[in-house]
């Protein structure tokens, strides 16, 4: 009779087992800086409303007709073009993950800039796919053409992600550059728009002029992290076959009603985030009179920052209660001595800024 290790060494892929899980640090009494959330939660009137018309929700039936109204509203609210279909997901991690399901043939590979979203890598190691990651430019965390379209012809990658703009650098890499990258592409070319509400603009004017491409957001940043929710567009034909992958029921009808409430309240989340585009702004400034400190530019809710000791800065600012992102064990050698920081509240800026000065 085999005990519990060798039936995990004998029925666990060997890969899996290698794998490191997803790190959520622990931030129970922490000002929470670490994640790119949303700080901002419901008015409490709208609190109410949601909860009455969530306590009305059939909870006993499967997702039906409502997922299909759903589909309509992020249809209109992204103003997706026509001739395009939209699929959601639980998440963008689970239509990443979907993606590389649907893609995976024998030698297939995933490419992308690197650093970057760690899912892109994440997802072609779950489907047993090669990972090519092509480092940014050192400096300016800039998209290296002549290294990317190397690899494409190398590799001739099934899936190109790009995110727009890119986590955790947070810069909008160059157009020019993308469409050459998209005009190489041997197979699919994705643009991750995660960070759109806080971006100053968005690639959903173009992307449909080539039908090889996917647009993928998520309302996560736009203040809905705990709901779950990620929508990508394309090409019918093309979203028409993904689908085929896709769980029927993956999007709860909870999830959904919370998120229809909040296309409907949609001026209410564009008011948080001018607040935060506004607060990046300010951040931004009071990081570059700080000494020894550089902060990249950035078009999301996060800002990356390199420091003289990362490691030091981090324990530091968790000490005094102030939990952000250490980047700097990454493997990526560009964001040595790197904190990402995500933009807060006024009052949770004003704390990260002084938790900053104390802890270099």
């Amino acid at each position: 009779m085999l005990n519990l290790t060798q039936r995990i060494e004998q029925y666990i892929r060997e890969d899996v087992r290698e794998l490191r899980p997803y790190a959520v640090q622990p931030s129970a009494g922490m000002v929470k800086l670490d994640a790119m959330e949303n700080p901002f939660r419901l008015p409490l009137e709208l609190q109410r409303e949601l909860g009455e018309r969530l306590g009305a929700v059939a909870i006993n039936r499967y997702p039906g007709e409502r997922i299909e109204v759903l589909r309509a509203a992020l249809a209109k609210h992204s103003r997706m073009p026509d001739g395009q279909a939209l699929m959601l997901g639980n998440g963008s991690d689970e239509l990443i993950s979907l993606l590389a399901m649907a893609c995976k043939l024998p030698g297939a590979a995933i490419l992308a800039p690197t650093p970057g979203f760690v899912m892109y890598e994440m997802s072609a190691e779950l489907q047993a796919m090669n990972f090519v990651g092509v480092p940014l430019q050192p400096g300016t965390l800039e998209l290296d053409e002549p290294a990317m379209l190397a690899a494409i012809e190398q590799h001739r990658p099934a899936l190109i992600y790009i995110a727009y703009p890119n986590n955790p650098t947070g810069n909008l890499f160059d157009d020019a550059i993308i469409e050459r990258i998209i005009a190489a592409a041997p197979g699919l070319v994705v643009i991750d728009e995660a960070y759109q509400p806080f971006a100053s603009k968005s690639y959903v004017d173009r992307y449909a002029r080539h039908d090889h491409v996917l647009l993928m957001r998520t309302l996560s940043k736009f203040g809905l992290a705990g709901v779950r929710l990620g929508y990508m567009m394309g090409r019918r034909e093309l979203i028409e076959q993904i689908e085929k992958v896709r769980p029927p029921y993956n999007v709860s009808v909870l999830n959904c009603e919370a998120a229809l409430f909040a296309l409907e309240h949609e001026d209410e989340f564009a008011r948080q985030a001018r607040v935060l585009r506004a607060e990046r702004q300010r951040l931004f400034d009071a990081l570059g009179t700080m000494p020894g400190v550089h902060p990249y530019p950035s078009e999301a809710n996060m800002i990356l920052v390199r420091v003289p000791d990362a490691q030091r800065t981090f324990e530091g600012m968790k000490q005094r209660k102030v939990l952000i992102k250490s980047v700097g064990r990454s493997t990526s050698p560009l964001l040595a001595n790197c904190v990402r920081l995500t933009v807060g509240s006024p009052e949770e800026n004003d704390l990260m800024i002084a938790a900053l000065r104390e802890s270099l």
